[in-house]
């Protein structure tokens, strides 16, 4: 099978994404039927992207272009070189780059993989030392790569590789049920108040017998995290990950799929490497709307590797035996608390909340050691615990499918 040297614009079309309007945030833009994807959606995407954060109006559309399902998304700013295949009919700024291939010429998967393996090195050196990673369409063209000349082998390739993302959407798919049963379960029970025995409990003015107001801070306190030097940041993949707001998602729970490496000779703390099931809150966030400010993940455990508690995020500390921590982390989710914290949090451009502030909201619950509590715990802890599993599982097959990536694009294996 013969491979030959190829630029991107002749296995299709190229063209950066549009959004012409100033000011680039007029409320007028937004809002409407039509997809908006930016940077941080393609970075958060797999293979495939169908979430996105924004919607454009008719004059939002007008300003922009729709690019259709099947067109390889690549960012040239911030996030450099992050890619996704859109799964929807979409518009995209002008600081991602659109490639629709041509189908006797090219499969959008392999040249997705193709940036995964080898093209994000590439981009890499354009911009090291730069103060802000940024890369113009013109450099992109003139980045030459080896692909096979029949399509049908690119796509064999692909199809090879995309079972094992196959398998990781279909685990994360699973992850998101989970954790919606138990969101579901916290709000019927403590929200709209209809939990077990609901019915012969005497409710005053909207609050059960035996509920009372409490502060956060008599359940937990919150420590800071470390400031890990940045010269030993790594983009090679070690045994150890730093864990940061980014790796939180919306609603809370763990995001995994960018993560950032630590040097193994970079000086750790012991009191900042993370444990297991650790309760995590993120303290800072750069989203206009606070996306993730304030919510809470809990610690995976992977062999050989260690996270990292990172200076931008809070760990909770118990204060009491027998700490319903599942519990707890619900309590964090609640949109009461939510409401409070984006409230509450300072900064314009990045939002910041404090420990002292986290710790202060109240809340009218059960008693931290009632029946009602326990049996939360106890059924979520079962939820989280498949999380977990399939976490992990979902970490072996990205491992494994970063191994064999380099050498099937390269051709040093053959399928």
């Amino acid at each position: 099978m013969s491979w030959s040297e190829k630029s991107l614009d002749q296995l299709g079309f190229v063209s950066r994404g549009k959004s012409r309007h100033r000011p680039r945030d007029a409320a007028h833009l937004y809002g409407g039927p039509y997809p908006f994807v930016q940077t941080g959606d393609v970075k958060h995407a797999g293979l495939y992207l169908t979430d996105y954060s924004q919607t454009y109006s008719e004059e939002g559309l007008a300003q922009s272009k729709l690019w259709p399902a099947g067109t390889l998304c690549i960012t040239i700013a911030a996030n450099i070189a992050d890619t996704s295949i859109l799964a929807i009919d979409a518009c995209f700024p002008d600081s991602v780059i659109g490639f629709i291939p041509d189908p006797e010429k090219a499969d959008a998967r392999f040249v997705k993989y193709l940036f995964d393996a080898v093209l994000k090195l590439q981009y890499r050196q354009f911009t090291q030392g730069a103060a802000q990673d940024n890369l113009s369409q013109a450099k992109l063209l003139a980045l030459k790569f080896l692909v096979p000349d029949d399509v049908k082998e690119q796509s064999r390739i692909a199809d090879f590789i995309a079972t094992y993302d196959e398998l990781i959407e279909n685990n994360r798919r699973r992850i998101q049920l989970l954790e919606e049963s138990a969101r579901l379960l916290y709000q019927e029970w403590f929200i709209y108040l209809r939990f077990p025995g609901h019915e012969q409990v005497k409710i005053t003015d909207g609050v059960p017998e035996g509920w009372s107001e409490t502060e956060l801070g008599k359940l937990f306190s919150i420590k800071h995290g470390y400031a890990f030097k940045g010269e030993y940041f790594s983009d090679e993949e070690t045994g150890k990950i730093l864990l940061t707001p980014g790796n939180f998602k919306v609603g809370g729970g763990l995001k995994l799929e960018k993560k950032k490496f630590y040097k193994e000779d970079g000086p750790v703390p012991d009191d900042y490497v993370l444990s297991e099931n650790d309760l995590l809150i993120t303290m800072t966030d750069l989203s206009k709307m606070s996306d993730t400010l304030g919510y809470p993940m809990l610690v995976p455990k992977f062999e050989g590797t260690k996270f990292l508690h990172n200076q931008r995020l809070g760990l909770v500390i118990p204060v009491i035996d027998d700490f319903p921590k599942y519990f707890v982390s619900h309590l964090l989710q609640d949109y009461r608390y939510r409401a409070f914290i984006v409230g509450s949090a300072t900064g314009t451009s990045v939002k910041h909340t404090a420990p002292k502030k986290i710790t202060s909201f109240k809340v009218c619950i059960p008693s931290v050691s009632s029946n009602l509590i326990t049996i939360f715990n106890d059924y979520t802890a079962n939820i989280y615990r498949q999380i977990s599993m399939l976490t992990v599982q979902n970490h072996k097959l990205a491992q494994a499918r970063d191994l064999l990536l380099p050498k099937l694009m390269s051709g040093e294996l053959t399928i």
